[in-house]
């Protein structure tokens, strides 16, 4: 609760300062690395008849589960990668470059869902293992806007923006994803590596670069 709350005085102060200032600021929220199980992936990993817990919200109807798998590769092994819901068409294994390291595969960038001739990995859940030939990516850097935001900035679903970090470590992101939803509440998602390359946290704000 107390996270939609904080989520919520986010999107308030974000309308005034972008009013004040006609700066878009859009929060920063941190993708640490994930499993999206399709309806028969979770089945098989956690029983018949399963259904996720949900602990957190992340986007309203999307949230962190307090599921859990083992993610094994050629190399190694990553233990804990936290289940996020609901469950989707497709298994997908979001990590980044590090941990690709350690799994010891060659994931591409790639959208949430744009999955084919991806490399695959082993999950190990508590009930059985299960062979995901494909489906393990590094995601593509992207923006949840909501509607009534991307039509007031001139933005539209799918476009490619740069988004500026400042702070010590200050950096530009370029050609990252704008994904357009009235469902959606602000905010950037990046995984740990981009993180901490530019010395952010989860709240801090960025500011997207608009070319005219």
């Amino acid at each position: 609760m107390r996270a939609v709350v904080r989520a919520v005085v986010a999107q308030v102060q974000w309308r005034q300062q972008a009013a004040e200032h006609e700066i878009l600021r859009v929060p920063v929220g941190i993708s640490a690395r994930h499993v999206h199980l399709s309806p028969e992936h979770v089945e098989a990993v956690f029983g018949p008849g399963y259904s996720l817990t949900p602990i957190r919200e992340l986007q309203p109807g999307q949230y962190a589960a307090r599921e859990c798998v083992t993610v094994v590769g050629p190399r190694g092994v990553l233990q804990n990668m936290r289940v996020l819901g609901p469950p989707r068409g497709q298994t997908q294994v979001e990590i980044s470059r590090t941990d690709s390291y350690v799994l010891g595969i060659d994931p591409p960038v790639r959208d949430s869902g744009d999955l084919a001739g991806t490399p695959g990995a082993v999950l190990v859940g508590p009930r059985q293992a299960i062979n995901l030939e494909e489906g393990v990516i590094l995601a593509w850097r992207h923006i949840h806007m909501p509607a009534d935001v991307a039509e007031r900035w001139g933005l539209k679903d799918r476009d490619l923006v740069r988004v500026r970090a400042e702070g010590l470590r200050r950096v530009i992101f370029d050609r990252v994803l704008i994904r357009v939803s009235p469902a959606y509440r602000l905010e950037i998602h990046i995984d740990t590596d981009e993180a901490n390359a530019a010395g952010l946290n989860n709240g801090d704000y960025v500011q997207v670069i608009i070319d005219v």
